[in-house]
């Protein structure tokens, strides 16, 4: 009855806030690629678990996002998205955590793909939130949440989908299906030179901006699961 509710209009559908990040390592220890996400990802789950929400929050930890999977059909995100979409799935955001435990106020420290780093800061500082041109509002809507309730250093980035790294994660998935997603990263390779190397291990974080940040999204999933 639900269903057939639904298709007419009598029950409004299912809106789904999506919170992920990837569990899996690239052959290395993998602390802050991607261990320090799927921290996020537990932490925000048990802030949540007791809460009413206007919208559905799915906690999701996805398997196959590093090589020989990457950007393939065998991602475990891939999996996912394909079958929300064919179930009709009402996913109105997912936020993939992809590295966020490295900071430094090192001058010069934080690169940028071709042609965009005058617009940014050069310190490794700062949280970055990612999209495509297709995410732009869910690109802005996390920002202005996110300064609105902490005054952690974060910036935006809205950019084509083939400058390197802005795909580089499982928001690929969700673009691939039309779902609005962002990338919230420290910009890994950009800055953090232990990326895909046997020497990202623990001591390499930082634990009480990991903490800042989780506590900023913490309000930022929470304004975004409301209706």
């Amino acid at each position: 009855r639900n269903i057939i509710a639904t298709k007419i209009g009598l029950v409004k559908p299912e809106e789904v806030i999506i919170i992920g990040a990837h569990y899996d390592s690239c052959f290395n220890p993998g602390a802050n690629d991607n261990a320090s996400g799927v921290a996020a990802l537990l932490e925000l789950a048990r802030l949540f678990i007791d809460r009413d929400t206007g919208r559905t929050i799915r906690f999701i930890a996805f398997v196959n996002e590093e090589p020989p999977y990457f950007h393939s059909e065998n991602m475990g995100s891939r999996v996912y998205t394909r079958q929300a979409k064919r179930d009709g799935d009402g996913i109105k955001a997912a936020l993939i955590f992809e590295m966020i435990g490295y900071f430094t106020d090192k001058p010069h420290s934080q690169k940028y793909p071709p042609f965009m780093g005058p617009f940014y800061p050069n310190r490794g500082n700062f949280i970055a939130v990612v999209g495509n041109f297709s995410s732009r509002h869910l690109v802005q809507k996390t920002i202005n949440s996110f300064k609105k309730y902490s005054d952690f250093p974060a910036e935006a980035m809205v950019a084509f989908e083939w400058v390197p790294g802005v795909d580089f994660s499982d928001n690929w998935s969700f673009w691939k299906e039309g779902y609005p997603a962002v990338m919230v990263t420290d910009t890994a390779f950009y800055r953090y030179a232990y990326y895909h190397t046997s020497e990202d291990t623990f001591e390499k974080l930082d634990y009480s901006s990991m903490a800042r940040v989780v506590r900023g999204f913490e309000a930022v999933i929470s304004e975004l699961s409301r209706r």
